[in-house]
């Protein structure tokens, strides 16, 4: 009895009262530009409210995270190492490698053949940092960019270290980073969402790309990335069904919104409201995403600069150029996930392919941004979940070997957003197999990307079945050395 008078009394305190009066007022106030929820009157819209105000003046506003899937070589990207090409075919010592695990691909194997890269380096720009022959369209803005050398991660797998990066854990159910971000700092544009999804696929070998690395896990629903589609559909189900008018929907909203606040008003779930946002959200999205997405009206000099594969859907090019076109529109957080870049055979030919695909478009997007004022606002990054052996896997040959799973050292770059332009950090070894100097953690990258969003890693948490949550866990620095 005292538990229901308790609720009773809790569903018609200030908070209710006003929740029931910004419903009634239209659907209009389901959302404001930065707290969709703002004026609901719950307790958890005040506390977004509280998150939406960064911990401190941010240096980025928005990320395009070009998620390279499969793990490209660091010893054929940005990690020149010589004396791999000196110690061709030699064994890799037992001092280097010190007993550190391996995947059962190659763990068998009788012998660890060191090879060197196919592909020559050069030194570009003023940091005269070493570039691999394979993107000399990211050497001419060299510049711009942040090198990190010294990644390292605990996942040796595909799915555990892509969702490690993703997400701060292993397993699954985790929200990722573009919905931490949304939960901590809301949407820039009330007819968008905060976080979005791109997919494509390059020639190479491909590694599997699964929802759950943009689920909100236990955040709320509104918090999931919306995933874009190369479909005439830009986002699926976005379109009205056949035979229902605009007015129609519109209508169909408002009496939805209306039979939900009666839920809401018995059984006080957020979840209920929570879904009235999205079905909202759609509503506004169907004006905004067909302009957004429509690239006809780019002029030539943007779809030079892209190359021409910006213009066929679903390719990276497209999606660099669409990452842009919603970064400038407002979206917190836009991720992409470009396969094939799993290379344990054939590697020469096939990084060939990867680098062509991603190598103009990479470079175009910084450039792009650039000029149009928005590269100091807005993070990019360059990477993959780990890196890739030192020594062969399989069959050797100058001009055709493969590279197994190496987490212990890899390399990524980042390129404005408050990061440091014209740097290499880190360094390994001669072999490139550990890490000598600056090591940067998975984690530590987290609370550094947070921190340029205005956020204290530690501070942005979640409580969920009794435990509270963040994207670092217990775990992770800010690399401030890194920071412009």
């Amino acid at each position: 009895m005292d538990k229901e008078f308790l609720e009773h009394g809790l569903n018609h305190n200030r908070r209710k009262f006003l929740s029931r009066l910004s419903l009634g007022v239209g659907s209009v106030a389901l959302g404001s530009l930065l707290i969709p929820d703002l004026f609901s009157g719950k307790k958890e819209a005040e506390e977004s409210l509280m998150r939406a105000l960064p911990h401190f003046a941010p240096k980025a506003k928005r990320i395009i995270y070009l998620f390279q899937n499969g793990a490209p070589s660091q010893l054929e990207t940005f990690d020149y190492k010589p004396q791999l090409i000196k110690s061709f075919g030699q064994e890799l010592p037992e001092s280097i490698r010190m007993g550190q695990r391996l995947t059962g691909m190659t763990a068998g194997q009788d012998s660890f053949p060191l090879v060197g890269s196919y592909f020559e380096f050069n030194q570009y720009g003023q940091s005269r940092a070493w570039i691999s022959s394979l993107f000399p369209h990211l050497s001419a803005v060299v510049d711009d960019l942040c090198i990190v050398k010294s990644m390292h991660t605990e996942a040796i797998n595909h799915d555990p270290a892509l969702t490690f990066f993703q997400t701060g854990a292993q397993v699954g159910n985790r929200p990722s980073m573009g919905s931490w971000l949304s939960y901590g700092l809301g949407s820039e544009n009330e007819n968008l969402p905060a976080f979005c999804v791109l997919l494509s696929r390059g020639k190479g070998n491909g590694q599997g790309v699964y929802s759950k690395l943009w689920s909100s896990g236990f955040l709320d629903a509104r918090h999931q990335g919306v995933q874009f589609s190369n479909s005439e559909d830009p986002v699926l189900y976005l379109s009205d069904a056949e035979g229902i008018s605009k007015d129609q929907r519109r209508r169909m909203l408002d009496q939805l919104a209306a039979m939900n606040d009666l839920s809401y008003q018995e059984f006080n779930d957020p979840q209920i409201t929570t879904k009235v946002q999205q079905y909202e959200m759609a509503f506004r999205m169907q004006t905004a995403v067909p302009e957004i997405t429509d690239v006809s009206k780019e002029p030539d000099a943007v779809v030079k600069l892209y190359g021409p594969d910006c213009l066929v859907p679903g390719t990276y090019a497209a999606n660099c150029l669409l990452a842009r076109k919603l970064s400038e529109n407002g979206v917190r957080f836009v991720q992409l996930y470009h396969q094939g870049w799993d290379t344990h055979d054939n590697l020469p030919n096939q990084m060939i392919g990867q680098a062509k695909d991603v190598d103009q478009a990479s470079a175009a997007l910084i450039t792009d941004l650039k000029q149009r004022g928005l590269l100091d606002e807005t993070l990019v990054i360059w990477g993959g979940e780990f890196g890739r052996t030192n020594y062969c896997q399989g069959k050797i040959a100058p001009e055709n070997y493969g590279r197994d799973h190496h987490p212990r050292a890899f390399s990524i770059f980042m390129a404005g957003g408050g990061v440091k332009s014209g740097m290499v950090y880190g360094e390994t070894d001669d072999f490139g197999y550990n890490i000598q100097e600056n090591p940067v953690h998975v984690h530590d990258f987290q609370a550094t990307v947070m921190h340029l969003m205005g956020i204290d890693h530690e501070k942005l948490i979640y409580k969920h079945l009794g435990r509270r949550y963040r994207l670092t866990d217990v775990h992770g620095k800010v690399v401030n050395d890194l920071i412009a």
